[in-house]
């Protein structure tokens, strides 16, 4: 059997973000943008961290991977280490179907560096906006450990 820790980074960061010494390492100017056609959805994004602002597009191979390619590509020059973050799970789980379409999506994802394993939910009527914020918070966590030495 293999042996590791998988960390709840959702819980981990609802409380660093409850002290009122946090700081953020990294900021989304005006949310995201997101064109889908069914074929080569594209993302966009402005970060703003270590007094910069950076603005990036990218595709992928679906929503929620165009949507991860943007923020690595945004975050990667600011955060080297970001470049390590690699998406290894993702399940959304349909809440309440009897809701139709204004269900509540929770959307999980497990990452790793290939150490350390870490897993984020979000829940929302939007599963890319959930997806989204499980992304930003999946990789804010990856910073917060960088900078902490962890």
């Amino acid at each position: 059997m293999l042996n590791y820790e998988l960390r709840d980074a959702t819980r981990e960061l609802t409380i660093v973000r409850s002290l009122d010494n946090y700081t953020p390492p990294f900021k989304l100017i005006g949310g995201y943008k997101l064109i889908d056609n069914g074929i080569e959805p594209e993302a966009t994004v402005q970060i703003e961290a270590n007094g910069r602002l950076i603005h990036e597009a990218s595709t992928g191979n679906g929503p929620v991977d165009a949507l991860a390619r943007v923020l690595k590509k945004a975050l990667t020059p600011l955060f080297p280490a970001i470049e390590k973050i690699k998406l290894i799970d993702y399940r959304a789980n349909i809440l309440e179907a009897k809701r139709g379409t204004a269900t509540d999506v929770e959307v999980t994802i497990i990452f790793t560096d290939g150490k350390k394993v870490w897993k984020v939910n979000s829940l929302s009527e939007n599963i890319n906006a959930a997806s989204f914020r499980v992304l930003l918070d999946g990789f804010e966590y990856y910073i917060l450990l960088n900078l902490a030495g962890d």
